[in-house]
């Protein structure tokens, strides 16, 4: 699992004005919720490009104040005009406490609709998953090569061991689409056929 590391320092006044100013020099106001405590801090802003624009799952451990908390990344807000990064949300890990988070999804192999001229279509990015810390996956492979022309992949066909899947399971996650040219051109051999069967 990779992990990324985060220096931050402790955040004692939580109130507009200070928050932004925080902004305006550059940093990003952060909290760790879930433990006994928050955890209020801040960190640059470029300290966190390669954490937030990836689209790999990391393990977060988060430095304050000589302590060091092992998290996830659970909510990010973009100003909605000019997408600055404006807070993060941190979950911390427990050992015996189970999490719900995001995990992207990997497609493998090559489908059997691919080979027959078809384009894979991804539907989904992400699932989002339920299991303790020492079972998460950095993400979830999905075997595409047994799907063919015109097929999609659900939520329901998937299944990882000790990772409970939250999405609904009809939800498609990946298909293969016929491509215009080849739907004309099997209409065509389907009208060919019928008529030299009359």
């Amino acid at each position: 699992m990779k992990t990324f590391q985060i220096e931050g320092a402790a955040r004692t006044d939580l109130g507009k004005k200070a928050t932004k100013q925080i902004r305006r020099e550059g940093q990003v106001p952060c909290v760790i919720y879930g433990e006994e405590k928050n955890t209020h801090f801040t960190a640059p802003t470029k300290a966190f490009k390669n954490l937030v624009y990836s689209p790999e799952f990391f393990i977060v451990e988060v430095s304050v104040d000589g302590q060091t908390h092992k998290t996830v990344m659970k909510d990010l807000q973009f100003h909605p005009v000019t997408d600055q990064l404006l807070h993060i949300d941190f979950m911390p890990l427990v050992d015996d406490r189970k999490i719900i988070l995001d995990l992207p999804l990997v497609f493998e192999g090559l489908a059997e609709g691919v080979k027959a001229g078809g384009k894979l279509l991804p539907k989904e990015r992400k699932l989002k998953v339920k299991a303790f810390p020492k079972d998460l996956l950095p993400e979830l492979k999905v075997d595409v090569s047994p799907l063919t022309l015109g097929k999609s992949m659900k939520v329901g066909d998937l299944s990882y061991d000790k990772l409970e899947i939250m999405n609904n399971v009809n939800i498609p996650i990946v298909s293969v689409e016929i491509p215009r040219a080849l739907k004309s051109a099997q209409s065509k051999e389907a009208a060919t056929t019928e008529a030299a069967a009359e």
